[in-house]
């Protein structure tokens, strides 16, 4: 049986249907981003709350200082020697009060007034505005909370820790809003006055990098993040593992894969990305035993899933059974849709392991679903190779009515003598 005439184009579009982007596949997703905000939120919390501690230990202001665990110990700016002025105190301890409270809108307007207030000094402004900043970032005026942010930062009174803290998060803001421009020149800021080299500050200038589409330098700074920390995280590891695939390193790419799946045998998105990793790099033999494993453990759940396999075994020679044996698992199990697109590959997968019977069944179901006549004609093609000649004219009379491209192998097969 002569297979050329219809292998050609059909494996091809179906892989190319599988393999998701690979700016979609490691793309930050909604849930994501909203666990960044949580994260800000533990950090514009956690900054709120050594402000109150170092404005309820006022008095003690030099020996606070001093017991405070130096989180930039190699920073250029100096920490300024001004604490809170006597004057201010009592708006101060009122603010906290508030932001205690749950009352943001009420700290919002006294922090408005003492940063307004020309009897306030460069501590007052900075502490009113980085409590502010907390109080509009609850409400979710993200545009409130970077305002605020910069006033705590231009006010050049608070201490390092303090200081620095808002700038990281004013960059994460900038980030979580899709400033990216302004973002990265914020991080370039806190890197050069913090000369800070810690992995969680170095993972987030490579997510904005990565995020601007400059893709090597995100590469490059990930990268090292990921060798300073002992113990990366997964996520770190796949935003990596993206930034390769998106400057075409498929190699980095996938021996960083493959670390995030060893690290996470049984998170099944861990192993689909080293999948589609290997598939991109052609290594289709060590996708379907990615592909095969999830498939034993009971974890294809999802259409794609099956789709994923089947269109590996489709692109690898003499692989076609087993493609025809997931196509079948899947619509067993209603898993997989029973659409064109299926029965098209179940079609192709009978056809090429030599068993024209089913092929022909699948073509049937996979014609009317046909977006024009092709289908139609392959049919007829199988049919006439099996010599059921009557039903290969009747195939390509419904090809030229559906539509083909080239209409004249139609009318051969109509044309053949009737058996």
């Amino acid at each position: 049986m002569k297979h050329s005439t219809l292998r050609h184009g059909v494996l091809a579009a179906a892989l190319a249907a599988l393999i998701v982007p690979a700016s979609t596949a490691f793309a930050q997703d909604t849930s994501e981003r909203e666990s960044k905000t949580q994260d800000a939120k533990g950090r514009a919390g956690a900054a709120s709350q050594r402000a109150r501690e170092k404005n309820a230990d006022r008095g003690r202001g030099e020996q606070t200082e001093n017991r405070a665990e130096q989180q930039y110990p190699n920073a250029t700016r100096k920490a300024p020697d001004v604490k809170a002025s006597a004057k201010m105190s009592p708006k101060l301890q009122k603010l906290v009060k508030q932001l205690d409270e749950d009352k943001p809108a009420e700290a919002r307007r006294i922090a408005d007034e003492i940063i307004a207030d020309p009897k306030a000094n460069a501590y007052d402004r900075g502490f009113a505005a980085q409590a502010a900043a907390q109080a509009a970032f609850d409400a979710d005026d993200i545009a409130g909370a970077t305002q605020y942010l910069n006033q705590a930062i231009e006010s050049n009174g608070l201490d390092n820790n303090a200081h620095f803290g808002a700038l990281l998060m004013l960059a994460q803001l900038q980030l979580q809003e899709d400033q990216f421009e302004q973002s990265i020149k914020t991080f370039d800021r806190f890197f050069a006055e913090t000369n800070s080299q810690k992995p969680e500050h170095l993972v987030l200038k490579g997510n904005a990098l990565y995020r601007l589409d400059r893709f090597p330098e995100a590469a490059a700074v990930l990268k090292q993040a990921i060798d300073a920390s002992p113990e990366p995280r997964s996520d770190w590891l796949q935003l990596l593992m993206g930034a390769y695939i998106e400057n075409n390193q498929v190699a980095e790419a996938a021996r960083v894969a493959e670390t995030v799946a060893a690290k996470n045998p049984n998170d099944k998105r861990a192993q689909m990305n080293l999948a589609a990793v290997y598939l991109q790099s052609d290594m289709f033999d060590k996708a379907a035993s990615v592909l095969e494993k999830l498939r034993a453990a009971g974890q294809f759940n999802e259409d794609k899933d099956y789709r994923q396999l089947y269109s590996t075994y489709l692109n690898m020679e003499g692989k076609e059974k087993e493609a025809a044996t997931v196509i079948n698992e899947g619509l067993e199990k209603g898993v997989l849709k029973p659409e064109f697109q299926t029965y098209l590959a179940l079609a192709q997968a009978y056809y090429f392991s030599d068993q024209p019977g089913p092929s022909i069944d699948a073509y049937k179901k996979a014609a009317p679903l046909a977006p024009d006549g092709e289908t139609y004609l392959n049919l007829a093609r199988a049919l006439w190779q099996e010599d059921r000649i009557a039903e290969a004219k009747d195939a390509a009379k419904q090809a030229i009515a559906k539509g083909v491209k080239k209409p004249d192998d139609a009318k051969k097969i109509l044309a053949l003598p009737a058996k």
